[in-house]
């Protein structure tokens, strides 16, 4: 009896750059220090997303190295660390934008138009989602629900919110990132209200 020959699949998992040497800056290891009491000693691990967190914020993306910086900071291992990194789309393992574009493409969203959106800021920028810009400004990505539903469609900018962006509007908001920066979003209104009734 003849055989086809073995087909092998290659993973289509990318490996991050390894980057320079990572430490935190002073500034990161104190906040790091202070969120790592709110956990008993025996749970360390569970401040893995906040590390994370820091080390993308230091460097706009998580290395190789940064990753065995954060094993080394809540005791695990760097595969342990690169499992949380590679199942949330909230972290990068590549240079992106100054500005990440993340576009909502769930149901409430696309009924409101996201997918016009996303095909605004496509032909706004000369990128499809998941390319960074030539100017290294911008990053577009869509992504799923950002429970903001009722503000549909709805963008997330890096850690700040804009909502009810019409597609009408994406070539305004770019342009306002461009010359404003973060002052160029709406916020969350929820956000909002809840800081009104504070200062009430």
């Amino acid at each position: 009896m003849d055989y086809a020959p073995a087909k092998f699949h290659k993973s289509a998992r990318e490996l991050a750059e390894p980057g320079g040497a990572f430490a935190y800056t002073p500034e990161h290891q104190a906040k790091f220090d202070a969120n790592v009491k709110c956990y008993p000693p025996d749970q360390r691990r569970s401040a893995i997303l906040f590390a994370l967190y820091l080390a993308q914020r230091q460097q706009g993306y998580v290395t190789a190295a940064a990753m065995r910086h954060v094993a080394e900071q809540i005791g695990c291992t760097p595969a342990e660390v690169e499992d949380v990194v590679s199942y949330y789309t909230m972290f990068f393992t590549k240079p992106v934008g100054t500005y990440v574009l993340n576009v909502c493409r769930t149901l409430s969203c696309a009924l409101r138009g996201a997918e016009r959106v996303t095909a605004a800021l496509s032909a706004e920028l000369g990128i499809t989602p998941g390319e960074t810009d030539p100017t290294g400004t911008f990053t577009l990505i869509e992504v799923e629900c950002l429970g903001a539903c009722d503000r549909a469609p709805v963008v997330m900018v890096n850690d700040d919110w804009h909502e009810c962006l019409a597609p009408e509007d994406v070539r305004r908001l770019v342009e306002d990132l461009r010359t404003r920066g973060p002052a160029a979003l709406t916020g969350c209104h929820l956000h909002k209200e809840k800081a009104a009734e504070a200062t009430s």
